[in-house]
């Protein structure tokens, strides 16, 4: 199967673009190289993209460019077979600073890609949203109706990238689905999220830093259950046209997990407050309820199993992982 994964440097696209070509298909990564963060983490999530491909008779192609070149996209998505649309510009906190550059990857990117992928009848574009979108929670856990009222342009580009999809399937019945990410973390994760940078800091004996008080909380998604869920819709028709939340079901308070970073690794450390940031969101919590019907969706770890492994997976990859993390 012929694969395009746009965004496919990045922390989730480069596991789904791995993945895809560990199990043997033709993969082909576009992305901008951003340098949202350290772009070495970028070169070296191509490189493990390129090493995947060793072990199967799968292929791996990288592309620099982005989703705001048409004709480019015209071009890669010919041929294509499964489009799984990554590519965003990142970042809630980023997005308060530069909305603009914000709507003109998420929204406008969006909408290139959905029309690439009409005009030659791809068998489905899988899009990456976001437990952005829902803002201030009405009731917990978010269901998939929950009212959409978020707090930051990035939830805003979410919200409009999620109706273009919808509205690509119903009108011009190109197989779409959105699926809705709830922070995302795992090997070779974002230097500037807070577990990495927990970890990191705990690591060189520095106090975590919790921003605002800590009673915030989060649902937290392993990576391995996302390139699972993601790799169901290459031979599954059963989520066309629909949006599902992707979360683990497990939540947990920011100060607890800065807490339980510190005990893992270092129990002297004390817990460092900082102002908290514009535009993240009070709690998320997925009700996974509908992914686990359509997509046998289960999340495979807790938060605390999750972290451990990263833990151990940042120990074992320190000497080229921490420099990028100090680096953000």
């Amino acid at each position: 199967m012929k694969i395009l994964v746009t965004g496919g440097a990045g922390f989730i696209g480069s596991h789904l673009a791995d993945n895809f070509a560990r199990r043997g298909h033709d993969v082909t990564v576009l992305d901008n190289l951003e340098p949202y963060y350290d772009l070495r983490l970028k070169e070296h999530n191509i490189d493990v993209g390129h090493r995947a491909t060793s072990e199967s008779d799968g292929s791996y192609e990288f592309v620099e460019g982005s989703v705001t070149d048409t004709t480019l996209l015209d071009e890669l998505i010919t041929g294509t077979d499964i489009v799984f649309h990554q590519a965003a510009q990142a970042g809630v906190r980023t997005s308060v600073d530069h909305p603009k550059m914000v709507t003109e990857y998420n929204v406008d990117g969006t909408v290139n890609v959905l029309d690439a992928a009409r005009k030659v009848n791809v068998e489905r574009v899988v899009h990456a949203s976001s437990s952005s979108v829902y803002g201030k929670p009405a009731y917990l856990p978010y269901d998939e109706d929950h009212p959409r009222s978020p707090v930051s342009p990035y939830g805003v580009s979410k919200v409009a990238a999620e109706h273009y999809a919808r509205v690509y399937n119903e009108i011009y019945g190109l197989p779409t689905v959105s699926l809705r990410y709830f922070t995302v973390y795992g090997p070779r994760m974002r230097p500037n999220m807070a577990i990495s940078n927990f970890v990191s800091r705990c690591l060189r004996g520095k106090s975590p830093i919790v921003y605002g008080d800590g009673t915030q909380t989060r649902d937290f998604t392993y990576i391995a259950d996302i390139a699972r869920v993601n790799g169901k819709l290459l031979t599954t028709s059963q989520a066309d046209g629909e949006t599902l939340n992707v979360g683990s079901t497990d939540t947990i308070d920011i100060l607890t997990l800065a807490e339980t970073v510190r005990d893992t690794i270092d129990p002297t450390l004390e817990i460092q407050f900082a102002e908290r940031q514009e535009g993240d969101a009070e709690h998320t919590h997925a009700d996974v309820s509908k992914a686990q019907r359509l997509l046998d969706y289960t999340p495979t770890r807790s938060i605390r199993e999750g972290v451990d492994e990263f833990i151990d997976w940042y120990r074992e990859n320190r000497d080229w992982y921490e420099p990028l993390v100090m680096n953000s």
